[in-house]
């Protein structure tokens, strides 16, 4: 009997031990919740590293070297006085700015954002293309939208050179350079290792933080914001949130990441998901908006749809 109350016991007290530990556990889950939900951006916010952050001059950074041809001898040297940047953000249903975008001197687009279908909010005018690697295959398959166009452009890839480059020699490389001779209205031109070195060191420069060693990979915006600010001497970008955007209480109501996919992931979602990521690389979207809000006095950028 004796031993039945002390084993009864010892069951009482690995229980209380069980449940203090999992009480434990818990408190330290909603406190860290609270320190992530109070300092959303903590892990790569800009202005921790002003120290390290060393702010570069675009304009004399800028090079037209740093584009290859993809086929024959023609160079990038596409310069206009006003640009519209159209980023694929959901932001842009409903807006109605079409016409505006279109009636601007030069209107640059990402990836495989369509215009079709979408002209009324994002028009249908496309001087450059800024394509990473990963969008190749989705532009060439559908070259009504994408090459059979009147109007005569650019449509600049960027990529590491084991993708895209000369001596690739790949499945990709193959199909950019034979998509450059199809469609001789077009200019194509790949952005040199050398220019994609470059920008690792910029995002280096403006942010203090290393790209490799930080697990960032440079998004496909970030390429095209550079681009424009080389090209245009004013900017006006459509569709961009401003780096404060997901923090906000209450929090925004959800938003497709990409205008023509309205089934695709949340955007605010995609955004913390990237900035918080720590294993395998991540976009580092918010601190990238961090550099293009400071960049917005230097270079004649203003954001619209929202104004920012």
């Amino acid at each position: 009997m004796r031993l039945r109350v002390v084993d009864k016991q010892w069951q009482q007290g690995q229980r209380m031990v069980i449940y203090g530990a999992v009480f434990l556990i818990m408190t330290l889950l909603i406190l860290y919740s609270s320190n992530s939900s109070a300092d959303l951006y903590s892990p790569f916010k800009v202005n921790e590293f002003r120290h390290a952050v060393k702010h570069t001059n675009l304009k004399k950074w800028a090079g037209k070297e740093g584009y290859a041809p993809v086929y024959g001898n023609k160079s990038m040297s596409l310069h206009c006085r006003q640009c519209a940047l159209v980023t694929s953000s959901s932001h842009m249903l409903g807006t109605h700015a079409g016409d505006e975008i279109d009636r601007t001197e030069c209107v640059i687009r990402m990836n495989d954002a369509p215009t079709s279908g979408y002209e009324s909010d994002v028009g249908n005018r496309t001087s450059v293309r800024v394509v990473a690697h990963s969008s190749v295959f989705r532009v060439v398959r559908k070259p009504a939208e994408f090459l059979n166009r009147s109007e005569s452009h650019a449509i600049i890839f960027w990529g590491p050179s084991t993708k895209i480059g000369r001596d690739a020699k790949g499945t990709l490389y193959r199909l950019i350079q034979r998509v450059s001779m199809t469609y001789s209205n077009l200019s194509f031109f790949f952005i040199s290792p050398g220019k994609m070195q470059r920008f690792d060191t910029l995002f280096q420069k403006e942010t203090g933080r290393d790209r490799k060693k930080s697990q960032s990979w440079l998004s496909t915006g970030w390429f095209t914001m550079v681009i424009a600010i080389e090209m245009c001497d004013n900017i006006k970008v459509y569709g961009m949130v401003p780096p404060n955007h997901c923090g906000k209480r209450p929090q925004p109501k959800r938003m497709p990441y990409h205008y023509y996919k309205p089934r695709g992931p949340d955007e605010c979602v995609t955004y913390l998901q990237n900035e918080r990521g720590r294993r395998g690389s991540h976009h580092r979207f918010i601190t990238e908006k961090q550099v293009f809000a400071r960049w917005a006095k230097q270079y004649n950028i203003s954001y619209s749809h929202p104004t920012w």
